[in-house]
This record gives C-alpha cells, sequence and structure tokens, in this order.
C-alpha cells in the first residue's frame, strides 16, 4: 500500500512538473513585475548566490501578510540561535520590502524561486539550511521534494487551510499527500486546520495545535511613541482608520465617512490601501469624491482642513491603528477573507469589520465571543457604528480593552513553535 501511495504521488508530481513547464511563459509574466532592483531576476530560477560558512535557517514568508504574522518568529529566531545566518524568502516584492524594513541586514533576503524542478533543487542545493520554515501555508511541491532529498526537516508554522484550500489539495489527493507526508512537522492554528492536515495525509503524530502565531503579536514601545506623537500634532479630532483596503472596499469607507462627518465635521479617515500599485489610483478616487487628502509619504503637517489622510507608506500600518480611535480592517466588506484583526486589537483600538473573514475564522469568531469586535454589512451602517463608538467613549475603550485582552489571553503559539524548532535542531 506505502509503495502504491509513492508511486501514485510521485506522478502525480511528474504530471504538476510538466504542467507547469508548459505553462511556465504565463507564469514568468505574472512574476516578472515582483522585482526588487536589489534583486536578480535569476533568483526566481533558483540562481541565488550565498556567503559564509555558517549555517543557515531559511524562513518562507509568501507576502506583506506573512511577513507581519512571523515577525515575533523572526525575532526569536535570532534570538535563539545567533551562530545561524537566517534566510528569509518571499514570493512578492511587497514581501521583501517589508522584510528589509523591518530587519535591515540582520538577515538575508531572496525571492522564492519558482516550482520548476531544477529551480527547486537547485536553491535548495546552494542554500543548503538546515531547516526550513513555512509561515503559514504555502507548499509548494518540487521545493518540498528538493528539501526531503537533501534531508533539510520542514516546518509549517502557523499552519491554516481555509475552507477553499482544503477543496483545492483535496482535488490534488496523491500531490498533496506527498507533499505532507515529507513535512517533519506542523504547527495548526486551530483544531479544524489540524484535522484538515490530517485528512490531506499528514502524518497525525507531525500535526500539533500550537494557535495563532498572531496572537503573540509585540508592538515595541518605539512604534507606540511615533503613534501618541503623530496623534497628538492632529489636534482633539476624531479619528478612525481603515486598514488594508481593496477594490470596492474604498467606496463603502467613503460612504461611511461622509455618514460620520455629519455627526463629526473635522473628523479625519486614515486610509491604507493593501496594495502599493493602488495608492495613485486611490488618491485620485479620494479627490474624485470630494476628499480633501493629504498624503503620509508628503511628510507635511495635517492641516484643520484635511479630511482624509492616505497612508501610502510601507511599514507604517501599526503605527496608524495606533493613531486611531477605531479601526475598520479591510479585506472583510468584499469576498477576500479579511485581514489581521489583531494589530488593532493588540493597541486597544476598537475594532470594526465586514463579514468576509474566512482567511481567519477562529480569530474572528474569538473576538466577537469577547465582544471585541463590530461586524457591519456595507459602508452605512459602518458609518452608522461609527457615530454610535465615537459619540460613547465608554462603549469604545470597552471594546478596545476586550481586544487587548484576547490578544493576551491567547498568546503561546511562538513558545510552542520555538520550542519544537530547537528540538529538530538538536536532533539534526
Amino acid at each position: 500500500m506505502r509503495s502504491r501511495s509513492g508511486r501514485s504521488s510521485r506522478l502525480a508530481r511528474w504530471l504538476y512538473s510538466l504542467t507547469i513547464t508548459l505553462l511556465s511563459p504565463l507564469i514568468w509574466w505574472r512574476v516578472w513585475r515582483e522585482w526588487a532592483p536589489t534583486h536578480r531576476r535569476r533568483e526566481r530560477l533558483g540562481f541565488i548566490q550565498v556567503s559564509g560558512s555558517r549555517p543557515r535557517l531559511w524562513l518562507h514568508a509568501a507576502s506583506v501578510g506573512e511577513v507581519v504574522t512571523a515577525t515575533p518568529l523572526i525575532r526569536a529566531l535570532l534570538e535563539d540561535h545567533p551562530d545561524h545566518d537566517l534566510v528569509i524568502t518571499t514570493m512578492t516584492a511587497t514581501g521583501a520590502e517589508r522584510v528589509r524594513q523591518t530587519f535591515g541586514d540582520r538577515v538575508a533576503h531572496h525571492f522564492l524561486p519558482l516550482d520548476f524542478p531544477g529551480s527547486a533543487r537547485r536553491f535548495v542545493t546552494r542554500l543548503n539550511p538546515r531547516l526550513a520554515i513555512i509561515a503559514e501555508t504555502e507548499l509548494w511541491p518540487n521545493l518540498l521534494a528538493a528539501c526531503h532529498r537533501r534531508n533539510v526537516p520542514v516546518v509549517v508554522a502557523n499552519g491554516r487551510l481555509s475552507a477553499g484550500a482544503f477543496r483545492l489539495y483535496q482535488r490534488f489527493g496523491a500531490l498533496s499527500r506527498g507533499m505532507l507526508e515529507t513535512i517533519a512537522w506542523i504547527g495548526a492554528k486551530s483544531a479544524l486546520d489540524a484535522d484538515r492536515f490530517v485528512e490531506l495525509g499528514a502524518p497525525s503524530a507531525r500535526v500539533a495545535v500550537t494557535g495563532a502565531l498572531k496572537f503573540d503579536l509585540d508592538v515595541d514601545e518605539a512604534t507606540r511613541q511615533a503613534s501618541r506623537q503623530l496623534r497628538a500634532s492632529w489636534g482633539p479630532r476624531p479619528v478612525w482608520i481603515a486598514g488594508s483596503t481593496h477594490p470596492g472596499e474604498e467606496e463603502q469607507v467613503l460612504i461611511a465617512h461622509g455618514v460620520l462627518r455629519r455627526r463629526f465635521p473635522d473628523a479625519l479617515l486614515i486610509l491604507v490601501p493593501r496594495h502599493p500599485q493602488r495608492f495613485d489610483e486611490v488618491n485620485a478616487h479620494c479627490l474624485e469624491a470630494g476628499e480633501r487628502v493629504q498624503r503620509l509619504s508628503a511628510g507635511s503637517a495635517l492641516t484643520a482642513s484635511t479630511t482624509l489622510l492616505l497612508g501610502d507608506t510601507m511599514g507604517d500600518l501599526m503605527k496608524l491603528y495606533g493613531c486611531a480611535d477605531v479601526a475598520f480592517v479591510g479585506g472583510s466588506l468584499t469576498p477576500v477573507g479579511g485581514h489581521n484583526l489583531l494589530e488593532p486589537a493588540a493597541l486597544g483600538v476598537a475594532v470594526v469589520s465586514g463579514p468576509h473573514l474566512d482567511n481567519l475564522r477562529e480569530i474572528a469568531d474569538t473576538l466577537a465571543q469577547s465582544d471585541a469586535r463590530v461586524q457591519v454589512e456595507n459602508g452605512q451602517a459602518l458609518g452608522e457604528t461609527l457615530v454610535a463608538l465615537l459619540s460613547d467613549d465608554a462603549r469604545r475603550h470597552e471594546l478596545g480593552e476586550a481586544g487587548r485582552a484576547v490578544v493576551a489571553a491567547n498568546r503561546g503559539a511562538l513558545a510552542r513553535t520555538r520550542a519544537k524548532i530547537a528540538a529538530l535542531l538538536n536532533d539534526s
């Protein structure tokens, strides 16, 4: 049985490799724009340059969201294993920029190679890590196979499988099983995620429920101080933020701001689109809507007539959340699946979201059950909620403190994950 399973997995991976090779022109076109001037595009084919003789740890975080989630783990790895070089890979250029801004030269960065068999083998051979860590769940069959061939243990940290992702992996059962059977350990966000990994073929002994790494979010004092200083410079006006918004959400956010300003004419909206390539587009849309916009990148002080601050810089979302009285977290009024609700919650800022939260359902439900999140269905309802919260200091404070308490009560995934990584390194 095991032999037949192995043959079917190898056949599935061969068919997968054939397919992506045939689609390579389209794949290459798609990633061509995900580039940074400090990196050669040849990295996408595994042609990386490594230096030094120290052992290496490799952590992959696909994009900005995964980098943010993995930041406490990255800091822990730097602290726990100072005798190792830490290499971070990302799939996107925005993720690369976030790594650079957060960690500078404390870590090395490369773009993840495309999952062609030769590219994967070349990358793993050249990097030669002692351990590979995948933040969340971006599993590439040929990269995992290359790690397995070179006896590189692979850890999935903060592992999650949404209902949609689970169904997709189920469709390719042999390929999924072949990948998951080679992984040394999976730290799942929830029991539901753990069950899904096991059902897809991960050995149950190698799957543990750790909780969500996002709860171990650490807001440093420098960020808190920057928030206080920036907010103080704006004077005593109501401030709310819409963070990580997507197309279709900005229109709803502007409707909400209009409702709020009818009650609080001096209210300020901080609007932070999720993707930097949309900054100019969103800025133009806000101006067309009649907002008096100032861009954060301009670096000048706000005037009393400014109605909207466009957060068009990278790496400043936490600082901007800390400036707000209420935070709406985007990706939730449109069917994107939601973004990190815990960032404003950790700061004690009242959290509001839309209903589309499939990417973080357990976290969203935990916040709602603790009366630490308000859900709205559209821009009009968001505006009415903002009016209610900004008219009731006690309720707003209660909501923010409940969110802070949820974050504090659910910490622990980081400690469990770093302990397992240490054990695997000791055994290798």
